[in-house]
């Protein structure tokens, strides 16, 4: 069965990530392969949004993708379900990765950004953990993957605006069996396969006059104000900015 969002006049499909799609970055194997509901849906995503065919102009001249993702509250065994994590590949001709802005429109996230040793994903430089609510802003700086927990009782509705030049990298989370943390019932617990996982730092979530956004209002109306957006396609000429969001 198709899972559907009207966005503007528009009714977008979900690419659905199912549990199958999770087997590589589970902390709880036992319970993995004990599970007989294999094809059950994880999480949403619908992407390339636009509230009218003006707007999707403007994003796309503006190399823009705006998204969103939903992920009902659950467990996988002993971990809150979560996202699978990615990177973000280097702005051509330069050493620096495309960025992401992320905003929780309903529930509430728990983001855990990595940062690793280019060419041994293995070697953590730097973990930060953020929990962000309803309105609440939460930048993802080049150089670090990430992924999403759910950790509440409550559906989780958030939206992305990132570069649409690019494909996500998957393959140095899923060969390491996730990140380097998992969220279990009792807490962060480390992954085994990294060589060096340092503490996590918690962090607070950017507020949304940051970006010249009103208390609650959707960042969708960015592309309003587009130069707002412009470090996620050229992230080299906002290093300034970026450095300081962690």
């Amino acid at each position: 069965m198709e899972v559907t969002l009207k966005f503007g006049d528009k009714v977008t499909v979900a690419d659905v990530r199912k549990l199958p799609d999770m087997e590589g970055v589970v902390f709880d194997r036992k319970w993995f392969e004990k599970i007989k509901a294999r094809n059950r849906d994880m999480y949403y995503m619908f992407r390339d949004l636009a509230k009218s065919v003006a707007d999707l102009e403007a994003i796309k001249t503006h190399h823009l993708r705006y998204d969103i993702t939903v992920i009902p509250p659950g467990m996988l065994g002993s971990e809150y379900t979560k996202t699978v994590g990615h990177y973000h590949p280097r702005v051509p001709g330069t050493d620096i990765s495309y960025p992401e802005i992320y905003q929780v429109i309903e529930g509430s996230a728990t983001y855990l950004l990595q940062k690793v040793k280019y060419g041994e994903e293995d070697i953590v430089l730097d973990v930060a953990v953020i929990t962000a609510e309803k309105g609440d802003l939460v930048v993802v700086p080049p150089g670090y993957g990430h992924v999403t927990i759910n950790a509440s009782e409550k559906t989780l509705e958030m939206a992305n605006w990132v570069c649409r030049d690019f494909s996500s990298v998957y393959e140095p989370i899923k060969r390491l069996s996730g990140a380097s943390y998992f969220l279990l019932k009792d807490g962060f617990a480390k992954n085994p396969l990294y060589r060096h996982i340092p503490s996590i730092r918690y962090l607070k979530p950017m507020t949304s006059d940051a970006f010249g956004l009103g208390s609650g209002e959707n960042m969708y109306e960015l592309i309003h104000k587009a130069e707002k957006l412009r470090f996620l396609t050229s992230p080299q000429d906002s290093m300034g900015f970026l450095t300081g969001v962690l």
